[in-house]
């Protein structure tokens, strides 16, 4: 099962998994406790973790192509959350 993460390095974190978590549950399973969060797609699942320094973020998706559309949804809306703050693009690991 492909994996991967990224981490926005912001003061904004916990906004962000709010606001993610909010927007995701309006038509998936998605919920928030706290400073984790999580998103179940149907191309895979995304997990937040919010802290001091930003946000990570963790997916697992059941093969590659997978992987890269859960990336992508979930690159898409944060970039679109966080305009204020100038984000292009996450970088994955």
């Amino acid at each position: 099962m492909p994996t991967s993460t990224s981490t926005f390095v912001t003061e904004n974190g916990q906004k962000y998994l709010t606001q993610l978590v909010k927007h995701f549950a309006h038509k998936i399973d998605a919920a928030a406790d706290g400073d984790e969060g999580y998103a179940n797609f149907v191309c895979g699942k995304a997990k937040f973790f919010a802290d001091e320094l930003g946000l990570r973020m963790d997916i697992d998706s059941p093969d590659q192509e997978a992987l890269e559309k859960t990336q992508e949804i979930v690159e898409v809306h944060l970039v679109r959350f966080a305009f204020r703050e100038k984000l292009e693009k996450l970088d994955w690991a």
